[in-house]
């Protein structure tokens, strides 16, 4: 397809109601999966999820073998690298491994039948059988995992070949945890159908419903209790307020008190939570949208406050002790983003000889990008500084950068307004980049007057040079 007609189908397809979209979608993946390719079917299915992302919209998708198998897991996947482990979780990236490991030397010949038979249903639009083949699946693969796992119990070669076959960092503990969950989908599938949808306040009445929820005997077993909370924070707003049922439990806020009711745990959950984020974190600062950086920084305080003013911790408790580890590594990260950015800042921005302006032509975009990243970084941690314990570093940084524009920007204003015709593409790039820095650091009004300042000095030298 020429691209004249790629963008006039692209064109058409946005036009389409999203009810419009989402039929012919699913028309397109039904073929699909009996083997049929319609004329451009890869291009339309792709183009009609832009247009749905566009709208703000999400397009439903069809379901697939792998998909309907894991259905039962996903309250208890997480968004993390495989390299940690979180007690009752599974990364969401084990999920092809351990699917791969189940087809190819677990269960092969009973993997084909299952998705030759899922594929037929999904494709004749029979969802509901499609679902209860899944089911059968499940339990047959729980039954065979439990038969490995049993006959590798005291075998440390055949457990360390097995673990090579999935080829993750926590395999067997991986496949342990699923194995758990398919046992437990049916009891789980009824604690998950009682919780409300979305809980945006765990409090009040809320609070003793759910409480009595997990007081429940089904819930209350020993191998259920720790996946019902999980379920109970997967519907939370605020996953920290998972801690609530556990003060709720010790009827205190003590820590000695809650660590001695079965609910603890829900303190446990959310500590290994915060870690998790600050992990995150880590991996976000080298290269992820402002968004999502900013939006870690707020779970972050929000996590770790809540865990110190809802429960009375003393500093040398193991929770205390575990907070404090925390907070300390999310002030390191900081520190080492921001700590140096004011003087970033002015050696970027430093007055230079006319000599280097015109051989320099313009400031290097890519080191501009990096700087106005790391100001963004600074203004969003500004608001959490004393709950992240970078109080005193935020209060350095803030009045240095706060200093220097006050001054400095006026040195790059004269330079602008009496440099040479062969230096204003530089002077011009240096103010251009203190107005975006002081848009993201202070705010939109502070940046606009400099960039009217900047206005009238490249004016007043245009006139100069005329003259």
């Amino acid at each position: 397809m020429e691209d004249a007609a790629k963008e006039r189908l692209r064109g058409y397809l946005r036009e389409l109601k999203p009810e419009a979209r989402a039929l012919l979608a699913a028309e397109l993946e039904r073929a699909q999966l009996r083997g049929e390719d319609p004329p451009s079917a890869a291009f339309i299915l792709e183009a009609l999820r832009d247009a749905t992302r566009e709208a703000g919209r999400k397009l439903p998708r069809l379901g697939n073998p792998q998909r309907l198998f894991f259905a039962p897991l996903e309250p208890f996947l997480v968004n993390d690298t495989p390299e940690r482990k979180h007690h009752g979780r599974i990364p969401r990236a084990c999920l092809d491994p351990i699917w791969n490991w189940i087809s190819r030397d677990l269960m092969p010949k009973e993997t084909k039948t299952y998705s030759d038979q899922v594929q037929l249903m999904l494709a004749g639009n029979e969802k509901s059988g499609a679902e209860q083949i899944a089911r059968a699946f499940q339990d047959a693969t729980e039954q065979r995992l439990r038969e490995c796992f049993l006959s590798i119990k005291k075998d440390q070669k055949a457990r360390q070949r097995i673990a090579g076959q999935i080829g993750t960092p926590n395999a067997l503990d991986d496949v342990s945890e699923l194995a758990a969950i398919l046992r437990l989908r049916d009891a789980l599938g009824v604690i998950g159908s009682r919780l409300p949808q979305a809980i945006s306040n765990l409090a009040g009445e809320q609070l003793e419903n759910v409480k009595t929820l997990l007081d429940s005997p089904i819930a209350r077993h020993r191998d259920v209790f720790l996946y019902a909370l999980l379920l109970v924070m997967n519907r939370l707003g605020s996953p920290w307020q998972l801690i609530r049922l556990a003060i709720s439990a010790a009827a205190s806020d003590e820590a000695a008190h809650i660590a001695e009711t079965p609910f603890a745990v829900a303190v446990d959950v959310v500590l290994a939570d915060l870690d998790r984020m600050i992990a995150n974190l880590q991996e976000s600062l080298e290269g992820s949208g402002e968004d999502e950086v900013a939006a870690l920084l707020k779970d972050i305080h929000d996590a770790a406050r809540a865990l110190h003013t809802e429960i009375d911790l003393t500093t040398d408790s193991l929770w205390g002790r575990k907070l404090g580890a925390s907070r300390a590594a999310v002030a390191k990260l900081l520190e080492a983003e921001i700590g140096n950015i004011p003087a970033q800042v002015q050696r970027l921005l430093r007055p230079r000889s006319a000599r280097e302006a015109r051989a320099d032509g313009a400031l290097d975009a890519a080191v501009v990008a990096e700087i106005e990243v790391k100001l963004v970084l600074t203004a969003a941690a500004r608001n959490y500084a004393s709950e992240l314990a970078i109080s005193e570093t935020m209060r350095r940084v803030t009045s240095d950068l706060q200093n220097y524009f006050d001054s400095g920007t006026q040195i790059l204003l004269d330079r602008l307004r009496t440099s040479p015709p062969e230096e204003r593409a530089f002077r011009q790039s240096q103010v251009d980049a203190a107005v975006r820095f002081c848009g993201k650091l202070f705010s939109p009004e502070f940046a606009g007057l400099l960039a009217k300042a900047a206005e009238v000095a490249a004016q007043g030298e245009q006139k100069a040079a005329r003259a």
